[in-house]
């Protein structure tokens, strides 16, 4: 099997004697070293699957690599492997740990909807920007690995002080709850290695060998999490691009890179550069752009997929005129090409770009997909009946509680609740204790508590059935009590209704399936109990949600979201100053030269997921808050190489005459070939 890779691919996937670093270009064919890497320790250096972990950061990537080893391994067995996400993996070493750090094994995993009404209930305010900014702030302090008491120390104005009161409050909350958050799920696991040796050495047993995919992206606590379980032995082989390092704003550090370096004196770096997605023009332009930004390691891409198309670079007069432009050219290259519709992307840096190029795609009646649409797991539906798996779990989840109490309506009023909430804050308990107290039920009308505990009650039967019976049972069980499908059919048009339905459906069916057992990929898709399934359904909800084959449509997305993919012909859309670079990081760039180099290598992604064209645009118009607004190229604009460009619709360009009749010659090409079609109808 190695025979198929390349020299640098080899060397990065013989390499054992010690720590490594891969710094895979885009496209340089990084999962497959890292695949191809398990396969040989497997085979040839004598680890156990259950020894080795291989740590992605979304469902999507932690997928396709189990598919390509499963492929690679076949008929050998390789029971025990892990392949999972951080946030995944957090939740195993949880699970099994827990008790540790105080929490049963069916702690709550609570969603950003769920830790923003937390976050309001303590602050007591709906202003809804104060809200965010301080769950963003709570999030910041745990990914840098701050607790509480650190964050107080270290508040140096008025609003961060406020905030760290009120994240010593949301952790006294969660931990009532018995519930985490998101970024739990990789500072408990780490405060859980610092506080408790033996755990700490248990899972550097378990786990020999570490590979860690998109590696830039990590962030202090992820870090700290991966050092802990290498040890002093540093058996583990970290891949990544400093080039594509695009998430400082979510607090990932890209200083990661090269605090391996200070860390780890053995470290070896290995560089794989040569690129198998795109033509040398457009790998001509990403190195152009990308070498303004101070390097941590030098690297630069290279194919031999030939030179490739020009790059167009289009200014329109306004966004209407973008947009118009973008969905011409796509469909002239379409029909010349004989494409299909999801070999396009049209990529751009914020989700309110997308809007007119919607409304351009529907009018021309092209599919289309947007990329961080609603996921899912966030339809109303499908969080309805996730609050009761999340009770059915953890009885001490006080959002899921209410939730379920009240959908569909049970006889349990808002006073009732309102009662049962002063009580519960009151004795420090949750709100399914407080309804079996005496005192609590002393002071509720017979009507009301008969309804509260007819509702607890049935929690408790599901709670015994869930870890007996096989989850889809006690799903549709579950569905025919609470008489959800009459519930949807009552509240809504019979057409919504019905979506709706199939939706749930969908779910139940999905669940059922993964509840069956498959002993494959030993930690991950082994046959799950409800329990088990209902804490995997929450964590997926956070990472990404469902995702099913592509239909054939033209891909709409943010760059974000887009890290990581690739299409034959993309559209980088809204060049400009104030939106890439962003216009807050261009403030802030004064003083932080760091936020213009991470638009930089914003743009940098956009460039590389285009494997033979790519077309830029910018509009020398547009319209902002209410104001038509003149506007400028984007500075990585001319970053360009020139001889790889061709500009178009710039009165002053040079290349203004060439682009005209270039556009003549491409009209009269398609004009010929619609003859030759028409004269071979007949």
């Amino acid at each position: 099997m190695l025979n198929t890779l390349n020299t640098p691919q080899r060397e990065a996937v013989k390499y054992l004697d010690g720590p490594l670093l891969v710094l895979a270009g885009a496209g340089s064919g990084k999962t497959r070293v890292i695949t191809q890497k398990i396969s040989y320790l497997i085979d040839n250096a004598g680890y156990s699957p259950k020894e080795i972990a291989a740590i992605t950061f979304t469902n999507k990537a932690a997928r396709e690599m189990q598919e390509r080893v499963s492929k690679l391994m076949q008929g050998k067995n390789i029971k025990g492997l892990t392949i999972a996400t951080f946030h995944s993996l957090g939740l195993q070493m949880l699970r099994a740990e827990a008790a540790l750090l105080g929490y049963k094994p069916q702690f709550s995993i609570l969603d950003s909807s769920d830790t923003f009404k937390i976050v309001a209930d303590i602050l007591v305010t709906t202003d809804k920007q104060l809200l965010r900014k301080t769950q963003t702030q709570i999030s910041a302090w745990k990914n840098a690995f701050i607790n509480p008491d650190q964050a107080r120390a270290q508040a140096d104005e008025e609003l961060t002080h406020a905030a760290a009161k009120v994240y010593q409050l949301y952790q006294q909350t969660l931990k009532a709850y018995q519930a985490v958050d998101f970024d739990d799920l990789i500072k408990l696991p780490v405060e859980l290695f610092e506080q408790h040796e033996v755990a700490l050495n248990k899972w550097q047993r378990k786990l020999q060998y570490l590979l860690v995919d998109e590696y830039q992206d990590t962030n202090a606590c992820q870090y700290k999490l991966i050092k802990m379980l290498t040890g002093v032995r540093g058996q583990f082989t970290a891949v990544g691009d400093d080039d594509q390092a695009i998430y400082g704003w979510r607090g990932a550090d890209v200083k990661n890179l090269h605090q391996l370096t200070e860390d780890f004196s053995k470290l070896k770096v290995i560089k794989l550069e040569q690129n198998y997605r795109s033509t040398i023009r457009i790998l001509r332009a990403a190195n152009a752009v990308i070498s303004n930004n101070p390097k941590l390691f030098d690297k630069k891409l290279w194919s031999d997929l030939g030179m490739g198309d020009l790059i167009q670079v289009t200014a329109a007069l306004s966004e209407e005129a973008e947009a118009e432009s973008v969905i011409m050219k796509l469909q002239a290259h379409k029909f010349e090409n004989r494409t299909k519709f999801l070999d396009y992307a049209i990529l751009y840096r914020g989700n309110h770009q997308a809007r007119i190029f919607e409304q351009y795609l529907r009018n021309h009646k092209i599919p289309y997909t947007v990329s961080g649409g609603q996921s899912f797991f966030d339809k109303t539906e499908i969080k309805d009946l996730i609050s009761y798996l999340r009770l059915v779990a953890n009885e001490d989840d006080d959002p899921a509680f209410i939730r379920a109490a009240t959908t569909p309506k049970k006889g349990i009023g808002n006073t009732t609740l309102e009662r049962l909430g002063e009580f519960a804050s009151k004795h420090k308990i949750s709100l399914f204790a407080a309804a079996f107290e005496q005192d609590f039920q002393s002071g509720v009308g017979n009507k009301q508590l008969e309804d509260l505990l007819n509702f607890c009650q049935y929690i408790n039967k599901l709670q015994f059935r869930a870890v007996r019976d096989p989850a889809g049972d006690v799903l549709n069980d579950l569905l025919n009590t609470i008489q959800y499908e009459a519930f949807l059919y009552d509240g809504e048009e019979a057409r919504a209704a019905e979506s709706k339905w199939g939706n749930v459906l969908d779910f139940i069916g999905w669940l059922t399936k993964k509840g069956e057992p498959n002993t494959e990929f030993g930690n991950e898709s082994a046959g799950k109990n409800l329990l088990e399934l209902t804490q995997m359904v929450s964590l997926m909800s956070m990472l990404e949600g469902r995702e099913d084959a592509e239909p054939d449509a033209v891909k709409l997305s943010t760059l974000h979201a887009a890290k990581g993919l690739e299409f034959g012909h993309v559209f980088l859309i809204g060049c400009e100053e104030g939106i890439l670079p962003h216009r807050e990081s261009i403030e802030l760039g004064l003083l932080d030269p760091t936020k213009i180099e991470e638009e930089r290598r914003l743009m940098y992604v956009g460039i590389t997921r285009a494997q033979k064209t790519l077309n830029i645009s910018w509009c020398k118009k547009r319209k902002r808050a209410g104001e038509m607004q003149m506007c400028d190229p984007s500075r990585f604009i001319a970053e360009l190489p020139k001889d790889d460009v061709r500009h178009f619709g710039n009165p002053f360009n040079k290349d203004a005459e060439v682009s005209k009749d270039y556009g003549k010659s491409k009209m009269a090409s398609i004009k010929a070939m619609l003859n030759k079609n028409a004269a071979m109808l007949k």
